[in-house]
């Protein structure tokens, strides 16, 4: 195998406890976890467990539940953090260039029938994701139903600094343009409600919206696909004075915003996120933070040229290599012995 996925493992692994429980300690907690979700060839729970049953692994389904119901989260946050640190060292960006960070939710379906006895049949997921290094960030997790206009706003807080929130209609709030029209170093490209009042002003300017909430804003206008799309943004005019953005860059930004439904496509297809399996709160928060630590192990991961380059081709290249190895629980603990 020519890759630094060994590199990866040992540095953001191999600290986890081997013998802090007697029965499944946090290396093992983790790497089943990283198991299910890697692990093209496991389609359940409980197949996965057979194998690794059958190959000498005597943890069983019900502890592994109870210690995914009890477990501190933490430790997977903590990776999270870990592997985006590694990740934003590789960032490229020339001085005075802006990020581009699009965010949306998506919705996630509970599988479980004793979440449903609480009144929970779904997850929303709120994220974005900065394209200076592929990153996800601004993770939010919220159980049941809501509109994003009303959520959202930790994800839009984590826009990097000289970054570019995107978003489209469903964050559109007067009062959030307003907060957001205050941003001296952060800027947002959101795309307006048809049904908000614009009223032209003599500056070229526009004032959003009616009432005690209304706010005078720059507006870009732009037809894509038969389609109108009317954007408020604070980012500064492109004129002789100052190197600010024209409204076709503007317009381009925006277009940028699909990456986070490729993120979330992505996810779902090949990280096992379009269903969640777990039973509880607790448990559910892991499964998603484990399908974004797989995410950002696929972006660290560097493979032969002639192997692909696309985070599915990655994928697929682990995937060849685990098939000689068991299970990921067995190739993680022998990649972190060497």
């Amino acid at each position: 195998m020519i890759s630094n996925f060994g590199h990866i493992v040992k540095t953001h692994l191999s600290n986890f406890p081997k013998d802090d429980y007697p029965v499944l300690d946090t290396f093992k907690f983790v790497s089943i976890w990283l198991g299910l979700v890697l692990d093209q060839s496991q389609t359940s729970m409980r197949s996965m467990f057979k194998r690794l049953n059958l190959r000498g692994e005597t943890v069983d389904i019900s502890t592994f539940s109870k210690a995914s119901k009890k477990r501190d989260v933490g430790v997977f946050r903590e990776m999270i953090f870990s592997l985006k640190k590694e990740l934003s060292k590789k960032k490229e960006i020339k001085h005075g260039e802006l990020e581009i960070f699009p965010l949306d939710s998506t919705i996630v379906s509970i599988t479980s029938k004793l979440m449903w006895n609480l009144g929970f049949h779904q997850v929303k997921l709120f994220s974005g994701i900065n394209l200076s290094t592929g990153e996800p960030g601004g993770i939010v997790i919220h159980f049941g139903q809501g509109h994003d206009n009303k959520y959202g706003n930790e994800t839009i807080e984590e826009t990097p600094e000289n970054g570019v929130a995107v978003m489209d209609r469903g964050f559109c709030d007067l009062k959030r343009i307003k907060r957001l029209q205050k941003e001296n170093s952060k800027y947002h490209v959101l795309r307006m409600k048809n049904n908000i009042n614009l009223e032209k002003l003599a500056n070229d300017n526009y004032m959003v919206g009616t009432g005690k909430n209304k706010i005078e804003s720059r507006v870009v206008m732009f037809t894509h696909d038969n389609s109108e799309f009317r954007l408020v943004t604070n980012l500064p005019i492109k004129s002789t004075e100052i190197e600010g953005v024209s409204d076709e860059e503007i317009a381009e930004i925006y277009k940028k915003r699909w990456q986070i439904e490729l993120l979330w496509k992505f996810l779902k297809m090949h990280l096992k996120l379009n269903r969640l399996i777990a039973k509880n709160e607790n448990a559910i928060a892991i499964q998603i933070y484990t399908c974004i630590i797989a995410y950002l192990i696929l972006k660290l991961l560097v493979i032969p040229k002639e192997a692909g380059t696309t985070m599915l081709d990655k994928l697929r290249y682990l995937q060849a290599f685990m098939c000689e190895k068991i299970s990921y629980v067995h190739w993680l603990r022998e990649l972190t012995l060497r």
